[in-house]
């Protein structure tokens, strides 16, 4: 081959520099860094959904379809293209649905929010939707739910065909009843066992008599006699909201048994205040004032016995009192640190409580005053001055007037104070019906 040297040339190659570039390559660095776009300082805002308003509503079409455009792929005026309308269902307003209607078609494109693939279930993905107003530098952020995102598929406009629901759907519409089975089913089968206790009894006072039963019951209640002096006296009890009393007593202490408001198993949870007494420790600012103003008397007491039942009934009203500033809006700073026993915190949670609001009605409030006054009367022998029981009720004398009434209680002037007395035989006022309109 070195005798055939005249038919090769010889070239010679120049090796490439590390860091030399094309002129086409440059050229497209110094284009990009001119169209590059500078940094824009934006203020984030995430708005929450207002419930008076509707979240916004994101529509999408699945085959990629788009209807800005014309068959030709030519691009539409936005304003005359499209026209979206969104219906609201008039007893289910939470059941929507987006109608879009391209100009010149008739095939509207309809998503629901209850029908396909938004009762998927639980939906993995969070949107949001973001506007950027470069005026203002400002970038506003709307949270999107996953029922507000509606998968748009044609339809013929014209054609009704109605969609079948899918179960979950369904189970929307079953009665209220079916619900309760259907939960109750759930808590047998996974529930806990104080759950499935709970469950049995509230079973077991909503269940209805049978009717063959309720025809019985009827035949035996025509021969019952009724008394209808006790059952008067039951009903304007329960109007008066008043303690449980007789009205045949001779002495201020029959009136109002004792007996019937504190039960014989309530008076060992009530010797705090006697145990205090006994180790001569200082009577906590947490006791209401009406008992503070009252240890003197305790003090020259030499009856054991009387005593500790005057403590147990400072304690009871104390425990009323402080019950009832734990359900009203002024008198909860009181009521730190200071514990109810159990059985007296069950007891008047069923007398004076609803299950509705955790504040006490009006007519359960007057109840409890009624306990309170009723008790305040004892250790004063029923000669009392309502001024230091109205403050700590956080009410005024004359307030309490209306319930001393109503007690059956009177006034009197006595070395210029005026003290309440409990008179027998009760004798209570009139009671005035409201008149119907």
């Amino acid at each position: 081959m070195a005798g055939d040297s005249k038919y090769f040339e010889e070239t010679h190659y120049a090796e490439p520099e590390a860091n030399s570039q094309s002129p086409a390559k440059k050229k497209k660095k110094s284009e990009k860094k001119k169209k590059r776009v500078p940094p824009v300082n934006t203020k984030i805002q995430v708005l929450s959904n207002h419930p008076e308003k509707i979240p916004p509503l994101v529509g999408y079409f699945p085959s990629g379809y788009d209807p800005n455009k014309d068959p030709n792929e030519e691009v539409v005026e936005e304003q005359n293209s499209v026209r979206a309308k969104v219906y609201r269902h008039k007893k289910k307003p939470n059941r929507m649905q987006l109608v879009v209607s391209p100009t010149g078609s008739n095939v509207d494109f309809v998503g629901t929010n209850y029908l396909g693939e938004a009762t998927a279930g639980k939906q993995h993905c969070s949107y949001a939707l973001g506007v950027l107003d470069k005026a203002t530098q400002s970038l506003k952020i709307v949270p999107i739910a996953s029922n507000m995102i509606f998968r748009l598929d044609p339809k013929v406009r014209g054609s009704d065909v109605p969609e079948n629901e899918s179960p979950s759907v369904a189970n929307d519409e079953l009665s209220v009843q079916e619900k309760a089975d259907r939960m109750r089913e759930l808590s047998n089968l996974y529930g806990t066992k104080k759950s499935i206790k709970q469950a049995k009894k509230l079973l077991s006072l909503k269940q209805e008599d049978d009717p063959e039963t309720k025809k019985d019951l009827d035949g035996k209640m025509k021969n019952v006699v009724v008394n209808k002096e006790a059952l008067e006296s039951s009903n304007a009890q329960i109007s008066r909201n008043i303690p449980t009393y007789n009205a045949s007593a001779t002495t201020p202490q029959e009136a109002y048994p004792l007996d019937k408001i504190i039960l014989k198993g309530e008076w060992g949870f009530l010797e705090d205040l006697y145990f205090l007494l006994q180790a001569e420790s200082e009577i906590s600012a947490n006791y209401p004032s009406f008992v503070r103003n009252r240890i003197y008397k305790l003090q020259d007491i030499q009856d054991e016995e009387e005593k500790k039942k005057l403590c147990c009934i400072y304690s009871y009203i104390t425990h009323l009192i402080k019950y009832k500033d734990q359900h009203s809006m002024d008198g909860v700073s009181s009521v730190k640190g200071h514990k109810i026993p159990s059985m007296l915190r069950q007891k008047f949670s069923s007398m004076f409580s609803t299950t509705e609001s955790r504040r006490l009605s009006a007519e359960k409030t007057d109840l409890l005053i009624s306990h309170v006054l009723v008790l305040a009367l004892f250790p004063d022998e029923f000669s009392s001055d309502p001024s230091d029981i109205a403050r700590d009720l956080r009410t005024s004398p004359f307030t309490l007037r209306v319930h001393y009434d109503n007690l059956g209680c009177k006034f009197i002037r006595k070395n210029n104070l005026s003290l309440v007395t409990l008179p027998v035989p009760l004798q209570f006022p009139e009671l005035r019906r409201k008149r119907r309109r």
